[in-house]
């Protein structure tokens, strides 16, 4: 690592601080141009519009890498073990592997801008969040004047047997994540939904109600797929004619103007429309530019920087920040209605994904 000035040392230690006073941005920017280039990995090719921007605001060279968080876990562990860090910064959309993996090993570091902890809920700082990701239930506004149900259950009824399309649990983590949050958090609405749509109790023989209503999905047969995009072509795409219902990314509405898609936001569905999963921002344990990596952390917590990713309807940790008005999803108005991912379980997701991966195994039939 290059040698440290008296004055960058000094500056590391106040920005390692608890107090926003000690930190002096102007400081960290003059620092930051004093080190080498950095890359910032994310899953979404946003990075690369928000390096760039990053680059022509401080004057700091950074390239953004779309990689899928898999890939970004892989890439940190192999080269902080082999010494030789190439990857300085990771956006990351897997809180449980960070915290079962990349913070007790050593292999990346997280830190709190100091001037912007008080915009940050106090459960979004350990590890730090950068933003909240929507995955909601969508139906096709050409086929439906409005979302043809109204109760989560409904998706485990014959009526849409084949019907739902969604990401294969087997290989997208957040559902299995999800799985786990709901039953953590939501168990109790799960069942009083139970009652609401069939008129009688919930009696299963699974252990919590919703293990009852996840294995009632998988017997129902969605329809599986490898990514957002084929379930939103599934639900919406020009001249879709069958009536699915779908659980996609929020960033997926871009498409009814930019590919004539028609996705229809499901609000009002008891107990909940959706579902979110964080993106951790990391620091990469040996990277040569540290004051560089903070400087971007820094940036991607503010308005202006995380600015691409809230054009998908991503929502910013930092509490001050919105999404825009003109967000295609229409999310921001119905954000209590999902279930918001909580770090405070974090390991536990992280110790029951393979128990919930067995669990849809067992139970998906088509």
């Amino acid at each position: 690592m290059k040698h440290l000035t008296t004055t960058v040392a000094m500056l590391i230690a106040l920005t390692g601080g608890a107090h926003a006073e000690e930190f002096d941005l102007n400081a960290l920017i003059e620092a930051a141009k004093a080190e080498p280039p950095i890359t910032v990995f994310d899953s979404t090719g946003k990075i690369v519009d928000m390096a760039e921007a990053f680059t022509a605001k401080y004057g700091v060279q950074a390239t953004g890498t779309k990689t899928k968080a898999p890939a970004q876990m892989e890439t940190i562990i192999r080269e902080v073990q082999a010494g030789n860090v190439q990857g300085d910064v990771s956006l990351i959309s897997d809180v449980p592997a960070v915290m079962g993996q990349l913070l007790p090993g050593g292999f990346a570091e997280s830190w709190v801008p100091p001037d912007l902890a008080g915009d940050i809920a106090a459960e979004a700082k350990d590890p730090l969040l950068v933003v909240s990701s929507p995955n909601v239930l969508a139906y096709n506004t050409n086929l439906f004047e409005s979302c043809p149900i109204t109760n989560i259950w409904q998706l485990t009824d014959p009526e849409w047997k084949g019907k739902v399309a969604m990401q294969d649990p087997l290989g997208k983590p957040s559902y299995t994540d999800w799985f786990n949050q709901m039953q953590t958090y939501a168990d109790d609405k799960i069942r009083a939904a139970y009652s609401s749509h069939y008129g009688k109790p919930l009696e299963t023989d699974q252990a919590t109600a919703t293990a009852a209503f996840i294995a009632a999905l998988a017997a129902n047969g969605p329809l599986l797929t490898d990514a957002d995009a084929a379930a939103a072509e599934a639900v919406a795409a020009p001249g879709q004619t069958e009536p699915f219902v779908g659980l996609v990314s929020a960033a997926k509405f871009r498409d009814n103007a930019g590919a004539g898609f028609s996705l229809g936001l499901c609000s009002g569905v008891d107990p909940i429309i959706g579902f979110t999963n964080a993106t951790v921002g990391l620091i990469v344990k040996g990277t040569d530019s540290p004051n560089a990596a903070k400087l971007f952390i820094h940036y991607a917590m503010t308005a202006e920087g995380i600015a691409p990713q809230s054009d998908d309807g991503k929502m910013s940790l930092n509490t001050t920040v919105g999404l825009p008005a003109d967000e295609p999803s229409g999310i921001a108005a119905h954000v209590s209605e999902l279930l918001a991912y909580n770090p405070a379980s974090g390991l536990d997701d992280w110790d029951t994904r393979q128990d919930w991966q067995d669990f849809w195994r067992l139970n998906y039939a088509k």
